[in-house]
C-alpha cells in the first residue's frame, strides 16, 4: 500500500494508462485515498480539455521570421569554404583557366621555399639584413614621433637629462594618450547611446 500522497510523475503514470511493476499500488492509493483521487480528477480533466483544443498551424513565413531574429554561429570551416566557393567562377573555361593560375601559383612557392631551404644560408643573411632595415626604421619612427609630440625642445631636455626624468616624461605621455583613448571611447559610446 502506498503510504504518501501521489507526487505529479506518478499521476502521469496513471493518466497514460501504464502497465508494470509498482503501478497496481499506485491505482490502489487513489482509489483509498480522496487528496489523490481529486488530483487525478483534475489532471485527467485537464487532459480531455487539452485533446479537446484545436490544432493550430503556425503561418506560412513564420519559421523565416523566427529565423531572420536568430544569430546563428558559423563555424570557421564552413565560412571559408563558402567564401572559397564564391571565388570559384561560374563558367567551365573560367574555372579551368583559375585552376591552372593556382597551379602555376603553388608550383611557383614550392619552388621558391625548395630553393630557400637550399639556401639556407642565403635566407639567414637576407633576414639578417631585413631585420636591420627594419630596425633602423622603428627607431627612425619612434624619433620622428618623439619629436612630433614632445617637439625639439622636449627632446633636448630629454637627452639631456637623468632616467629619471625621461621616465617621467614617457610615463607622462602615457597617461595622456591613455586618457584620450579613454575619452574617445567614452564618446563613441554615448554617441551609440544616443541612437
Amino acid at each position: 500500500m502506498h503510504v504518501q500522497h501521489l507526487r505529479p510523475d506518478e499521476i502521469e503514470l496513471l493518466l497514460d494508462g501504464e502497465d508494470g511493476f509498482g503501478v497496481a499500488p499506485l491505482r490502489a492509493h487513489v482509489r483509498s485515498c480522496a487528496s489523490c483521487r481529486l488530483e487525478f480528477d483534475r489532471a485527467r480533466d485537464l487532459m480531455v480539455a487539452l485533446d479537446a483544443l484545436p490544432d493550430f498551424a503556425p503561418s506560412a513565413n513564420f519559421s523565416d521570421r523566427v529565423m531572420a531574429q536568430v544569430q546563428v554561429f558559423e563555424p570557421w570551416h564552413a565560412a571559408a569554404a563558402r567564401t572559397v566557393g564564391q571565388l570559384v567562377p561560374a563558367s567551365q573555361p573560367a574555372r579551368l583557366a583559375a585552376g591552372f593560375g593556382a597551379a602555376i601559383t603553388a608550383g611557383l612557392a614550392t619552388a621558391g621555399a625548395t630553393w630557400l631551404v637550399a639556401r639556407a644560408d642565403m635566407a639567414f643573411i637576407l633576414t639578417q639584413l631585413g631585420a636591420e632595415d627594419v630596425r633602423a626604421q622603428v627607431i627612425a619612427a619612434t624619433n620622428d614621433l618623439a619629436t612630433t609630440v614632445l617637439g625639439q625642445p622636449g627632446i633636448d631636455v630629454l637627452r639631456g637629462g637623468s632616467p629619471a626624468l625621461a621616465a617621467l616624461a614617457v610615463g607622462g605621455f602615457v597617461a595622456i594618450a591613455g586618457m584620450g583613448v579613454v575619452g574617445l571611447r567614452a564618446l563613441a559610446t554615448a554617441s551609440r547611446r544616443a541612437r
